[in-house]
């Protein structure tokens, strides 16, 4: 009768719990000792102990707006989610029919929801999780307060973690945002004690991080046991229902254990003793839910069904193909057919490319950009801008000056100084249907941020086109008129360039950054968009406002002045310099703009240089792997029967942007004098 009335209190149907752990524990045990020493898996990580806990929480999340950030133990919750044997194995064995088409590791998970909860692109990288979940925990206050939408109230956000991964970035970063802005978000910490092998005192001091956050404001914690079946599930039950109720954000550390080694073939006795290992042997939460369900329950047979369905579904996806090869080279961007979270918005204003339509004098291109922000602010209201000083100050560079004045601060809002809280907040932002237009302050700022920069643009590619993150990154770069350093001058496009998934624009003028800019917000892709400061309130950078729907394509260049003999190209504030160095040159020089580095119109490129036979390429960045290097490797792999003389290049040299303008000026930036000097021998040629 006890047992019955403490069902009832955490309304937990144990049964459905024993099966999804034996199915768990049956997966870990044939890849532990069939599949990984057969071969046909390379990548095991055993979540044997971290069971019980993981499939409570997954039951208790079915809200339906839900989501739940993961990391690479979090199978037995995947199963709860509604993950079937068969697609666990399949991921292992990188078959088709699993959730990232033999794209990702087969233990880092993302689903669509199923049973009530949608488990966001996990990452392969340690502490990575927490960020987005704050990001989707922030969307459920904005839909349920901003744009009245009940569907989403009561719903939260869970971060699944190890004790290792509280020492990480992301964790603290994710911890700020969550209890500043009191969001429904639950930090939850599986403690086994150990981050690989380094025990957990390395981690935090004192080796318990829920001691430690005692006093920290608008932070509810709760601890205790991750492997006794009643009080694990009261736990997470009173967590839960904290959080849904609107009380803030809640931290739960369970102490659970690891049973095996944090992979397969580590060996445990190098840093644990054998009586510690029993010890965690006799903590085992199958044992103790066996314990729970009392002799009256058939055990045994449950367990010789469970076993008979793992085996049918092992040899079920041992049957699935190999993905096509092909397919590999899909979904990196937007454009092919594929189910996707969040589903695309039939009301968001789509990008309509045609001609500008000039209004008025010119403009800075500060002002365009700021103009295209209020503009995009007023016909979705799912946008919302953030960063660093954003708000009421309008950014450093005043870019954002009245907008939240205008808009609000739920939808033009300053954030903690916290790059990669502000570009993981914005990936959770964008899974969950918003449109987050997150603004670094200078390129040098973003630093903090690759690890999340690198996973928001591989979200479409590695979950097969299922999930997309249309972030719209902004970035101040290269140096200003009035000073040059080395923290806040940093051009540095060829970083990006490398990361896969992302658009990258790098417009020369207001039109445009307006065009660009607006195509980056109306459309499906990650964008960074990078504004040269030395552009923003200059004469070179002003032209007329191009109307309010104006859109430019990326990968459109431009021929900005024709020439016969000689293609130039180049970007951004560098561009205007390679203009007055073709002065004495009219009529053989031809400068293109090429306005978006990813993707790069090749083929302007191409076609001006089979009619010149000669290319010279300038540009801000440095010069070992600028990106300047690509534009001539491709051109040596497809117009070099063309050429009538050696390709050239000029940047900066591999050096930061020093202090000093005049050093700057006269020894490091691209000069007039130097681009017309290399210019005119190229003619001679």
């Amino acid at each position: 009768m006890a047992k019955s009335q403490k069902k009832i209190s955490t309304g937990v149907d144990w049964q459905l719990v024993a099966r999804l752990m034996l199915t768990s524990r049956a997966i870990d045990e044939i890849e532990e000792n069939e599949l990984v020493p057969a071969g046909k898996i390379t990548y095991q990580f055993s979540a044997k102990g971290h069971e019980l806990s993981q499939i409570l929480l997954g039951l208790q999340l079915a809200h339906g707006r839900d989501a739940a950030a993961l990391y690479y133990r979090s199978r037995p919750f995947m199963l709860a989610a509604g993950l079937t044997p068969r697609e666990a194995f399949a991921a292992d064995m990188a078959r088709s029919g699993s959730p990232s088409e033999g794209r990702d590791v087969g233990v880092v998970y993302s689903m669509p929801p199923r049973r009530g909860v949608t488990v966001l692109p996990s990452s392969g990288d340690v502490g990575a999780q927490y960020t987005p979940a704050a990001g989707w925990a922030q969307a459920v206050t904005y839909y349920r307060d901003e744009l009245k939408d009940d569907a989403w109230r009561g719903a939260l956000a869970a971060a699944l973690g190890g004790d290792g991964s509280v020492a990480a970035n992301g964790f603290w970063a994710a911890l700020t945002i969550a209890t500043t802005l009191e969001l429904p978000m639950l930090f939850f910490i599986e403690d086994n004690g150990y981050g690989i092998s380094v025990p957990r005192h390395f981690q935090t001091p004192g080796g318990n991080i829920a001691d430690n956050l005692a006093s920290f404001r608008n932070l509810k914690i709760l601890q205790g046991p991750g492997t006794q079946p009643e009080e694990t599930a009261a736990l997470v039950a009173e967590a839960v229902a904290h959080v849904r109720a609107g009380r803030g954000p809640c931290l739960l550390r369970l102490e659970v254990v690891r049973l095996h080694g944090h992979t397969f073939g580590e060996d445990q006795t190098a840093y644990k003793s054998d009586e510690q290992i029993e010890a965690e042997r006799a903590r085992d939460p199958l044992l103790a839910l066996r314990a729970h369900l009392g002799d009256s329950f058939d055990w045994d047979a449950l367990k010789t069904e469970v076993e008979h369905e793992v085996r049918a579904a092992l040899a079920a996806a041992a049957a699935n193909p190999d993905p096509d090869p092909a397919a590999a080279l899909h979904h990196v961007f937007s454009g092919r057919a594929a189910p996707q979270v969040p589903s695309p918005d039939d009301s968001a204003p789509r990008p309509v490319f045609a001609s500008p339509a000039p209004e008025g004098g010119r403009i800075n291109f500060s002002e365009a950009v700021r103009r295209t922000l209020e503009t995009e602010l007023a016909a979705n209201p799912k946008l919302l801008i953030f960063g660093e000083d954003v708000g009421p100050r309008g950014g450093v560079h005043r870019v954002t000056l009245d907008l939240q004045a205008k808009f609000g601060e739920r939808r033009v809002f300053d954030t903690s100084l916290s790059e990669e809280g502000i570009i993981g907040r914005a990936a959770g932002l964008a899974m969950a249907g918003l449109r987050p237009v997150p603004e670094i302050q200078f390129r040098k700022y973003a630093d903090p941020a690759h690890e999340q920069i690198h996973d928001t643009g591989w979200i479409r590619w590695r979950t097969a086109g299922v999930f997309a993150a249309p972030v719209v990154v902004r970035i101040p770069v290269g140096y200003s008129k009035k000073t040059g350093d080395p923290w806040h001058s940093i051009s540095g496009e060829a970083i990006y360039a490398h990361m896969v998934g992302w658009r990258i624009a790098y417009p020369s003028n207001a039109q445009d950054a307006a065009g660009l800019l607006r195509a980056a917000l109306r459309g499906e892709d990650p964008t960074i968009f990078l504004e040269h400061r030395a552009l923003y309130d200059t004469p070179m950078g002003r032209k007329p406002w191009p109307g309010d729907g104006y859109c430019l394509p990326f990968g459109v260049a431009a021929v900005v002045q024709p020439g016969a003999d000689l293609t130039v190209v180049s970007w951004g504030e560098t561009l205007y310099r390679c203009l007055e160095a073709a002065q004495p040159f009219p009529g053989a020089a031809e400068v293109i703009d090429l306005r978006t580095i990813s993707p790069w119109d090749k083929e302007t490129v191409l076609a001006s240089v089979r009619k010149t036979g000669k290319l010279l390429v300038a540009h801000e960045d440095t010069r070992t792997a600028g990106f300047g290097a690509e534009i001539l490797a491709a051109v040596s792999e497809e117009a070099f029967t063309h050429l009538d003389a050696p390709l050239a290049r000029i940047a900066v040299p591999d050096i930061p942007i020093p202090f000093s303008i005049p050093m700057m000026n006269a020894a490091v930036l691209p000069s007039a004098e130097a681009l017309r000097a290399r210019m005119q021998s190229l003619l001679e040629w």
